[in-house]
């Protein structure tokens, strides 16, 4: 890759880091995408970012088909393009923004697997609650499934951060922003019994700033719990594919079937624009639309 390629994208990836503070493993995607891409455009006898045209990035996303990139690795090569081209447009080394149409129209979002609410009982059913490591993880399930914040701010949030008096949480979500998420009565008590007497026996007079814990101490990481889920999920039975992710999607959508409004909903997922949480409605109307077909008297036959 050329040096004219490699220092376009050194700058939008420190730009990323410092104004959006997207976590580590999120750049590293980034960078891979678009290094993929500055090699493509290179074989193509492209000299540089400003040479590109539509349809090399046309030519680009059908060759990833081609290579058998799933729709998601697809569909984020996408978003990191979209992004980096409108960088260089915003840094004024393009003039026109040559992606197409086909990119840079916002493809209408997947809706999120979402648990019914006897499924996530099923799911809190399979942890043990005798064993140090099931309560733990039952109380983790159900912090998740109480607050909807995201697996790694619960496998790195602090004690200190736990506020059992006033029954909230301080959360630090992307890009370092602060936000508060309140949690109800039946995470509350798992989180008082884990503290006084589960968490004690995995710490073993060693000390920890972190709330949930291995049985060496350590905190989990999230490839970790995402294991532990899609097990208890299978456990229970449960045909979708499961992932700690699934349990955020369902908090914001049975809050929402429950009434709850959009606004709120947005403060608690910590999302920085309310278009992200609005998917989240297009799930309840779905609910709204089966409700309306099971009970309507007329939808019954009467």
């Amino acid at each position: 890759m050329g040096q004219l390629f490699s220092a376009y994208l050194d700058s939008f990836l420190n730009a990323l880091a410092v104004e959006k503070g997207l976590a580590a493993h999120t750049l590293e995607a980034y960078s891979h995408d678009l290094n993929l891409l500055a090699d493509f455009l290179a074989a193509q006898g492209v000299g540089s970012w400003e040479e590109s045209r539509s349809h090399h990035l046309r030519t680009y996303f059908h060759w990833l088909k081609e290579r058998g990139l799933g729709p998601s690795s697809v569909a984020r090569n996408m978003v990191a393009v979209r992004q980096f081209y409108r960088f260089l447009e915003k840094e004024k080394v393009i003039q026109e923004n040559p992606v197409p149409a086909l990119i840079s129209r916002s493809r209408a979002r997947k809706l999120p697997q979402v648990l019914g609410q006897e499924e996530v009982r099923r799911l809190l059913a399979q942890p043990d609650p005798s064993t140090l490591l099931g309560f733990r993880d039952q109380a983790m399930i159900e912090l998740l499934y109480a607050t909807g914040i995201r697996v790694s701010e619960l496998v790195s949030l602090p004690t200190h951060q736990v506020n059992l008096e006033a029954d909230y949480l301080v959360v630090r979500g992307k890009g370092a922003k602060v936000r508060m998420v309140p949690f109800g009565q039946w995470a509350k008590e798992k989180l008082v019994q884990y503290l006084e007497g589960i968490r004690p026996g995995l710490l073993r007079r060693r000390e920890s700033a972190f709330l949930f814990l291995t049985r060496s101490g350590r905190p989990l990481t999230r490839q970790g719990f995402w294991k532990l889920i899609r097990g208890y999920a299978l456990a229970a039975g449960i045909e979708k594919r499961v992932t700690p992710h699934t349990l955020r999607h369902s908090f914001a959508t049975h809050l929402l079937e429950g009434g709850a409004d959009l606004r709120s909903v947005q403060s608690m997922l910590g999302h920085s624009d309310i278009s992200t949480t609005q998917i989240y409605t297009h799930l309840s109307r779905t609910h709204l639309k089966e409700a309306h077909r099971r009970f309507h008297p007329r939808e019954r036959g009467g």
